[in-house]
């Protein structure tokens, strides 16, 4: 945000995105000095209000610091409490003196739960969705801007964000789409990542599409999705999926998670959904075959698993309701600045 508004930004989070243990053992360093960094240029700039996005293992440190040097905190995107570490509520609490969510449910776990109010402000996925939507071009258009043959139907396939992602899911997804030989294959491509990553995959019968991931699902006929974000986004998009995870790690891996989850489901449509809306293939259940017989369901138009979940995904839209999701999230910051310097006078 600060980079968009010509300010040079004090960290490039780009450099902070370590994933796993021995990741973040081996930049220690790096995340040290950039805490150190920030709360300098608090203790600098003494704004009006420290507004924080997702991140809670760093930012809630940050937050400690605003606390402590009486600015306000508003928190945008609450850390994932309710599936794990739930123990971050009291920190939260204490130091955070407005959570914005962006999921309803987050507000009844918040206030049943733990007895704290917080704020809905709308999904930001479903204002993105929609633009992106309504700015896509015609198929015809779009697939031949792919080299992809319009008179043939495709599996869209979003592997991942992450090589690692990339890594462990994208073979088990194209085994999963050769059970349909009479669909091609589309590879969503993720931003900023080497066509060297998607080179061994590519062939005559897969394409890799980069810089237009919505177009691609609003074409799809099904999608095989890593969980995550793009779950949901699929689901706004109204393509049908199965969503894939495997990871480097064993059925002890699995019980593992299973134990430290506090949520019945992982993706976020039945999360939302508070249902099972899209079949969840995760770790050792990932295999090619349990993933084909998931898709094999939804593939075909008529299919009734696949009109069950058009309809899950019109339950969760009036869910998550309007698409001002961003324009309420200011406003409650404002508020929150604004009220906080009045009563400071």
């Amino acid at each position: 945000m600060r980079a968009v508004s010509g300010i040079a930004p004090v960290i490039d989070y780009r450099d902070m995105a370590f994933m796993g243990f021995s990741e973040v053992l081996r930049n220690l360093r790096r995340i040290s000095a950039n805490l150190h960094a920030a709360k300098e240029a608090l203790r600098s700039a003494r704004p009006d209000v420290l507004v924080l996005i997702d991140y809670p293992s760093f930012n809630l440190k940050v937050a400690a610091e605003a606390h402590r040097l009486g600015i306000p905190v508003a928190y945008y995107i609450s850390p994932k409490v309710w599936a794990w570490k739930e123990w971050r509520v009291r920190t939260i609490k204490k130091l955070v003196d407005c959570m914005l969510v962006i999921f309803p449910f987050e507000v009844d776990y918040y206030r049943q739960r733990h007895h704290y109010e917080v704020e809905y402000v709308g999904n930001p996925s479903v204002g993105e969705i929609d633009t992106a939507l309504a700015a896509k071009p015609e198929r015809c258009e779009f697939l031949a801007a792919q080299g992809m043959d319009s008179k043939r139907p495709y599996i869209a396939l979003l592997p991942g964000s992450r090589r690692g992602e990339i890594r462990n899911n994208m073979s088990v997804m194209l085994e999963a789409a050769a059970h349909f030989p009479q669909y091609g294959v589309a590879v969503a491509a993720a931003p900023g990542m080497d066509d060297s990553v998607y080179a061994p995959y590519a062939s005559e019968r897969v394409h890799v599409v980069r810089n237009a991931t919505m177009p691609l699902l609003a074409y799809a006929q099904a999608a095989l999705v890593t969980s995550g974000t793009a779950t949901l986004e699929a689901a706004l998009a109204g393509t049908p999926q199965v969503a894939c995870y495997r990871a480097n790690g064993s059925r002890l891996s699995y019980a593992i998670m299973h134990r430290l989850l506090k949520v019945d489901y992982v993706t976020l449509p039945n999360l939302i959904a508070r249902r099972r809306v899209i079949d969840e293939m995760l770790l050792h259940h990932c295999t090619a075959d349990a993933v084909a017989r998931s898709m094999a369901a939804i593939i075909d138009d008529n299919a009734p698993a696949r009109r069950e979940m058009l309809e899950g995904y019109a339950e969760i839209r009036r869910i998550l309701g309007s698409s001002d999701a961003a324009d309420a999230a200011a406003r409650a910051i404002i508020d929150l600045a604004t009220h906080t310097h009045t009563s400071s006078k």
